[in-house]
């Protein structure tokens, strides 16, 4: 699960043009109904997972970390 998180937070870090995100991933596996839910909220807690850890290492707090987990979220969510 670590390196899951790890690998991750290289791609959200890295934000290269050919970045997936939850909502890409989604279309390209055609998911609807409750697959689609359940993979949506799946990949949402894991981006806030590794957003977390991003700002711990960042020691951002308070208005930053709010800021950072914000668009960090986003980003992976594709919202």
């Amino acid at each position: 699960m670590k390196k899951i998180a790890l690998a991750l937070a290289v791609c959200l870090i890295s934000s290269a043009p050919a970045f997936a995100t939850c909502k890409s991933d989604a279309a390209d596996k055609k998911l609807a109904g409750a697959a689609l839910k359940s993979f949506m909220t799946k990949c949402e807690r894991d981006a806030t997972t590794t957003c977390e850890s991003d700002s711990k290492q960042k020691n951002l707090a308070g208005a930053a970390k709010t800021s950072h987990m914000k668009k960090c979220v986003a980003d992976a969510v594709g919202t």
